[in-house]
């Protein structure tokens, strides 16, 4: 069993709602989704644990937000919605067993106010689970109309090939789209076997932290510039030689395109061999003009040797 990945258009870039109920309240919110919609940028990304990490938030509010304004605005129809479930929602471990999947999609159902999903994403692989228990429940979602397509984030390589084989052996439904961590400071997780993997299946990938936290945007001058910021705990790490010469090579290609950084970072990632549409998230309208700059922008090839040659370096051991 194998489901068709034509079954909708995907648009050059995902929009991640994991900024919905966090850093964007709702109000803000739905002038960050008009904005997207009128751009024709109509994929949203969301999953049932965004954002519990968030003061006073349980999770689901990503979902919430997603729900009321598609049931205000009535464009359930003109929305690829894509969620997911098994990641712990704040404690314990990931769960993809049938019982916590159908509890979870059932209430991601709920708080989007709709009858079916358009791609439903494991979360992070559950290794006490049996991965034909969860294609299983897969394709009765699928039947039910629950599902049109499912997908995989956060898996290692060996496991997503051995889903893809059960799929394929067992008549199960096939994860056709991958979300891996991915961007100029994070290459090594994807590049490699995982792409060649994703690009011999046909795999539709949607790579996650596009700007790194917003490190590549060039926002944070050092680490103690992000201190008690919002994602600090993702960009700190950066900021070492490495870090710094990507941010050098990013300046250099911004100012020769009179662009922002945030828009090369992305273009970068949608240049790249496998990447079907990178999931990009902005926090205000005004962040949005970082992905016209990408939609418009074409690197030749000397901005993308400046910017490999800067994120390929090793990282320092001082």
């Amino acid at each position: 069993m194998t489901t068709d990945v034509q079954s909708f258009k995907m648009p050059p870039l995902v929009f991640g709602g994991n900024v919905f109920g966090w850093t964007a309240d709702k109000k803000t919110s739905f002038r960050l989704l008009d904005a997207l919609i009128d751009r024709g940028l109509n994929y949203i990304d969301s999953a049932n644990v965004y954002s519990y990490w968030a003061e006073g938030n349980s999770g689901g509010e990503s979902e919430t937000v997603l729900g009321e304004w598609m049931q205000a605005r009535k464009n359930r129809d003109k929305v690829i919605i894509a969620t997911k479930g098994g990641s712990p929602m704040g404690k314990g471990s990931p769960d993809l067993s049938i019982p916590y999947i159908t509890e979870q999609l059932d209430l991601s159902l709920k708080r989007l106010q709709t009858d079916y999903i358009d791609v439903y994403y494991s979360h992070k692989y559950d290794d006490s689970t049996p991965q034909h228990e969860t294609l299983a429940v897969y394709r009765n979602a699928i039947k039910a109309g629950k599902v049109r397509e499912i997908g995989a984030s956060n898996f290692p390589l060996a496991i997503l090939r051995e889903a893809l084989k059960l799929a394929e052996e067992e008549n199960l439904p096939k994860y056709t789209f991958i979300q891996p961590e991915y961007n100029l400071m994070e290459r090594d997780g994807f590049e490699g076997a995982y792409r060649d993997l994703c690009m011999e299946n046909n795999l539709k990938v949607n790579s996650y932290f596009t700007l790194a936290s917003g490190f590549l945007t060039g926002k944070y001058t050092d680490a103690a510039d992000a201190s008690g910021k919002e994602r600090e705990r993702f960009v700190k790490k950066y900021f070492d030689e490495r870090g710094e010469a990507v941010l050098k090579a990013l300046k250099q290609t911004a100012k020769k395109h009179e662009v922002s950084q945030a828009g090369i970072s992305i273009a970068w990632t949608m240049a790249q061999p496998g990447i079907s549409a990178p999931i990009v998230s902005a926090t205000s309208e005004s962040q949005l003009k970082a992905f016209d700059e990408a939609l418009k922008l074409q690197l030749d090839q000397e901005d993308l040797e400046r910017l490999d040659a800067a994120s390929l370096e090793k990282k320092s051991t001082i």
